[in-house]
């Protein structure tokens, strides 16, 4: 018997021979973090910060149609180690420089796949690698993330798939989550001591990543799932704009055997202002490989949502050119780079009908005349069907890009449009800004003519909601900002105080004070700006206007001065040695005080636009204030309810 029990085992062995634990661990150049990977019958990770358990024993496989399966009863052949600290120079960003510092633990498994451990000093990430030949087919991936205590979770939670990605953030601990509610990324879980923010980095030609709570589950912790590959579908949504997924495949993606899969990654802070300034989804994606000289950030006079209201003009506004050519006159005197020309200009599902009021053509000639560009809005899957003849054309025109909308998905078929529409478009030398889209997931980088992204509930929703509020704005600064740039669309003129607010699709609002839209000029990130109100609107105030035409929109350097989840943030960006403040604050009234210690030797002169002594009756009172400052000083900001403040600060 004795004899027998040993033959089994070794047989138990053969077949699988990583039953005993082993484990490799990489730790961050600051010894801070550490990233451990267990190898028994499946692959598990653990994070530590210091002495503390972040995430304990979180499976990690990935099930493949063929059975060659990754992570489970996985054989160790080798392991690799290697340290980088180098400069990233981004075409655009928060700062010019950035510095790639981070330590790395390649784990190389029987069956031509590896597990890359990566961790840096304020997170860590993972990924498989896959080395096979022909094609994969993803069955599922296998993800847990399973903690210690019932932690708080901060996420935008859905009932399906298909989804705009606009809506506020739900609030509450982990275990009150329904077992049917989709918990999309970015994911912020508080642990009270530390912040942590899950999400995933350089997505290609695979669904992105969401999460559930087991049901009848005693831990604590959340399972991974994701998009199943689209099978068919038809149009469907708003005015038939989107493509709704009808029936899906069994399986999740099928790519090619040799590649990487996206980078999961957790962001780890002890500070609150340490979470709201995060290079860490940009540094994990791909390179650039496009000529980028051409591409130009800026600023942009918006149409639609001021619903092309302009005020005292002596012609009928509305969708046609004396309309636009009004907007480009404000561009040009204003020094704003570009207009949009968004739903109207054309049949949304044929763009080589434009409607009957229209000239395109003029219009880009006349915006050329006055050294303005052009960005036209389209449906996507409009735009998928006429792609190559579209951007052909648009290329003809002059055009300098597009706003591609309705998108609201992103299964593997959508992930690849993504990235197809940012090729195709660096080839017609066409910027792309995304709207009714997913999250970033750092194709800025790969493609950076991907000059922003959507993806939030910003101030479009204040046309046909009440969901908005100050609270809400300084929230994604901690989540969505993360993931990458963010087309929030600032700049109302017709601001509203608690309880005041209202819609008006004509004359939209936003709640929250003046100091509170001006604010977000420095503190949400957008290579591609957008004036949202009516330019009449903005000529009636035109200190308003000097001063927001005047912020920049790329950035040599950024530091987060104070911030407190889901209370308020106030950021400090550089940009050719002028320096500016943004602040945003919640509906409660408060003054925080920050230090000028960021500022180089010597006297400097600092103007900030503030909430006024009125503010709380009235959100569009606003006061200027002004002194001599220098590095060794501490300022209060003050900020009343739904408040915020705009500061420029330069050489005396």
């Amino acid at each position: 018997m004795i004899r027998q029990f040993v033959f089994l085992s070794a047989i138990v062995l053969m077949m699988f021979p990583s039953v005993f634990a082993q484990s490799w661990q990489v730790a961050s150049p600051d010894g801070s973090l550490s990233l451990k990977a267990t190898v028994t019958d499946k692959v598990y990770l653990s994070i530590h910060d210091g002495e503390d358990l972040v995430l304990w024993d979180s499976p990690f496989t990935m099930e493949m149609e063929t059975g060659q399966d990754f992570g489970i009863y996985p054989e160790v052949i080798g392991s690799e180690d290697r340290s980088v600290d180098e400069i990233i120079q981004p075409v655009w960003g928060i700062r010019s420089e950035i510095r790639d510092h981070y330590n790395q633990l390649e784990i190389n498994f029987r069956g031509n796949y590896s597990l890359i451990l990566r961790c840096y000093d304020d997170g860590v990430a993972w990924r498989y690698s896959s080395n096979t030949s022909g094609v994969l087919t993803v069955n599922r991936e296998n993800m847990i993330l399973r903690f210690r205590e019932d932690h708080g979770l901060m996420a935008q939670v859905y009932d399906n798939f298909q989804t705009s990605y606009e809506k506020p953030y739900t609030k509450a601990p982990i275990s009150a989550m329904e077992e049917d509610d989709l918990i999309a990324l970015p994911l912020l879980i508080d642990q009270g001591e530390r912040k942590l923010v899950f999400t995933e980095s350089d997505l290609y030609d695979y669904p992105g990543t969401y999460f559930r709570k087991p049901g009848m589950n005693t831990r604590v912790e959340l399972t991974a799932t994701h998009p199943r590959a689209p099978k068919a579908t038809e149009q469907g949504g708003w005015q038939q704009f989107n493509m709704r997924v009808t029936d899906r495949h069994p399986y999740l993606a099928k790519v090619l055997g040799k590649r990487d899969f996206p980078w999961r990654c957790m962001i780890i802070a002890n500070e609150d202002a340490e979470l709201a300034d995060s290079d860490l989804v940009y540094k994990l994606a791909s390179p650039s490989s496009i000529p980028t000289d051409w591409i130009r950030p800026g600023k942009v006079a918006w149409d639609w949502w001021n619903a092309w209201n302009l005020k005292g003009v002596k012609f009928e506004a509305g969708v046609n050119n004396r309309t636009y050519e009004y907007y480009i006159d404000f561009a040009a005197a204003n020094g704003l780079e570009y207009i949009i020309m968004d739903e109207g200009w054309s049949d949304p599902f044929d763009l080589f009908i434009p409607t009957p009021d229209i000239d395109v053509k003029a219009v880009i000639d006349y915006a050329e005349a006055k050294g303005v560009k052009v960005i036209l809005w389209c449906v996507w899957h409009t735009l998928e069907r006429q792609l190559d003849a579209a951007l052909d054309q648009f290329q003809a025109w002059g055009v300098a890009g597009i706003k591609v909308d309705f998108i609201d998905r992103d299964d593997q078929e959508a992930i690849n449009f993504y990235e197809n529409l940012a090729r195709e478009a660096a080839d017609h030398k066409l910027l792309v800004d995304y709207h009714g889209c997913s999250k970033p997931t750092g194709l800025s980088r790969t493609y950076p003519n991907v000059i922003n992204y959507e993806g939030v509930m910003g101030n479009e929703y204040h046309k046909f909601s009440t969901s908005g509020s100050p609270g809400h704005d300084v929230d994604i600064v901690f989540t969505r900002m993360i993931a990458g740039p963010m087309d929030y669309t600032p700049g109302a003129m017709r601001n509203s105080t608690k309880g005041n607010f209202h819609q008006d699709n004509d004359n939209t609002m936003s709640p929250g004070t003046r100091c509170h839209q001006l604010g977000m000029y420095v503190v949400y990130y957008a290579p591609l700006q957008m004036l949202c109100d009516a330019p009449t609107a903005y000529e009636a105030e035109p200190e308003i206007l000097e001063l927001i035409s005047s912020i920049p929109v790329t950035w040599d350097e950024t530091r987060v001065l104070a911030a407190e989840l889901g209370e308020y943030v106030i950021m400090a960006r550089k940009k050719d040695g002028v320096w500016y403040l943004g602040a945003l604050n919640n509906w409660t009234e408060r003054d925080v005080e920050i230090s000028l210690n960021f500022l180089e030797e010597g006297d400097w002169l600092a103007g900030v636009w503030a909430d006024g002594i009125n503010a709380n009756r009235n959100a569009e009172d606003y006061r200027v204030l002004s002194d001599r400052v220098n590095a060794s000083m501490k300022v209060t900001i003050p900020m009343k309810q739904g408040g915020g403040a705009l500061g420029v600060i330069r050489r005396e």
